[in-house]
């Protein structure tokens, strides 16, 4: 087994193996908010609004573990390391967690739900968290990272992929959460052997240690990391409520089957795969954040088509499901990326490698915005008068389109507009690896 190591030039095999764990991890994405909410509602009968308070509960206890797991994988050494021991002890609990929520009795109660969905929560924290700021460790330099983010961003997708696939494929509800579950259940603690054996940690080279406020004194100082954590913040409540949505959208504005739903979703899936190494290349040509900006315009475009599609609309859906689709590669991958590079300004700043606690605000600011949002818009459906079983009123199914499409459209723009002109681009991050090796935090 590899324990620590220096950093060295990252091979192919490794960085596989390090982004295996997140193609089970990522299966649980998306059935956490596209899938329970339809399932909890119409086949458990429980309210809109209760879901919709349930799922903002849930994520935001995240704004507590995160901030203590960046601080614990941070400053707690083993001999194994800072960052394996949690994706060892994490691993049972996610498995066990997401079985009660995704596989629960015939009657539940709002207690049932919210007790286990947090739990699931505070258990993805404990194996997530940790296992980004490794990632950041494994390269030092910028095509270094740019090779881990983009296998653990494909395996992120390839499992996002596999969970909408496996979902479709046992037709949906109760049966497909279940298939779901299974494949986290088998699939997780093979993939976390593999990264735990076969993937190295760096040595801890912080030249010194910062207190918990002086650090976040150090990331309140790193201008370009608050604004590309707002970006992301208001970016992922633009992906959350589409993705909260999809299924009351499909149903009763487009009055699709559910398993014609599940494939469009399959399908949307793999057109993120497909495009994922043509924004890579792209960001090569024009830099990481500009591309991340153009992928967001054009969804934008496609996206403003939604609002008028109606009953039957199957075929123009498609298309826009397809279209989409191809932004959603650089949508999750390049914000990853560019926040690599950034924690290079806060160990300039502060002295100390504290990739837990970037991590931990970068996580916070993610899932609050997709909680706030899908949770928002579950309560503001059902307090509209949406009905899941169908026979909602006018009003209700204009807040549908308008939740569903043109909010989102809104989110994106104003995202794009905070880093069109962002400062960081590869020389400014080769400078900041100059001088935090010059100051001795990392060895050159």
């Amino acid at each position: 087994m590899t324990l620590t190591s220096d950093p060295k030039p990252v091979s192919t095999g490794t960085a596989a193996a390090y982004a295996a764990p997140n193609l089970a991890l990522a299966a649980l994405n998306f059935p956490i908010f596209v899938y329970l909410a339809p399932f909890y509602a119409s086949e458990r009968g429980l309210s809109l609004e209760a879901l919709g308070l349930i799922l903002v509960s849930a994520r935001l206890l995240d704004a507590i573990s995160d901030p203590l797991m960046g601080i614990l994988s941070d400053r707690w050494t083993t001999r194994f390391g800072r960052r394996k021991l949690w994706l060892v002890l994490s691993t049972p609990l996610v498995c066990f967690t997401v079985w009660q929520a995704m596989v629960p009795p015939a009657e539940v109660d709002v207690l049932y739900v919210a007790f286990w969905l947090s739990a699931l929560t505070l258990s993805w924290t404990m194996a997530l968290t940790p296992y980004l700021a490794w990632g950041g460790e494994i390269a030092t330099d910028y095509g270094g990272r740019s090779k881990v983010t983009v296998w653990r961003e494909s395996a992120f997708l390839i499992g996002t992929l596999a969970s909408a696939a496996i979902y479709a494929q046992n037709g949906g509800g109760a049966d497909g959460l279940r298939a779901v579950a299974l494949f986290v259940v088998v699939a997780l603690p093979v993939f976390a052997v593999v990264a735990v054996w076969w993937t190295p940690e760096p040595r801890d080279r912080s030249r010194n240690r910062v207190s918990y406020s002086e650090g976040l004194a150090a990331l309140k100082s790193n201008g370009p990391f608050q604004r590309l954590l707002f970006a992301y913040f208001v970016n992922g409540a633009a992906n959350a409520l589409p993705a909260a949505l999809f299924f009351f959208f499909t149903a009763q504005v487009l009055e699709a089957s559910t398993a014609t739903a599940a494939n469009l979703l399959a399908l949307y899936f793999v057109c993120a795969v497909v495009a994922a190494p043509v924004w890579g290349f792209l960001a090569k040509r024009w830099s990481k954040h500009r591309a991340w900006c153009v992928s967001m315009l054009y969804s934008c475009v496609i996206f403003a088509f939604v609002p008028f599609l109606g009953p039957g609309d199957i075929a123009a859906f498609t298309v826009i499901c397809v279209l989409t689709g191809f932004a959603f590669g650089a949508d999750i991958s390049l914000p990853q990326e560019i926040k690599a590079d950034l924690e290079g300004v806060d160990t300039a700043a502060s002295g100390a490698r504290r990739r837990g606690r970037c991590v931990e605000l970068w996580e916070v600011g993610a899932e609050a915005g997709g909680a706030i949002a899908a949770g928002v818009g579950l309560y503001l459906l059902g307090a509209s008068g949406f009905q899941e079983e169908g026979g909602s009123g006018e009003t209700a199914l204009l807040a549908l389109a308008l939740l569903y499409a043109a909010v989102p459209v809104v989110l994106k723009l104003l995202a794009t507009a905070m880093v069109w002109r962002f400062p960081i681009d590869e020389a400014a991050q080769e400078d900041l690896r100059r001088r935090i090796a010059a100051a001795g935090a990392l060895r050159p």
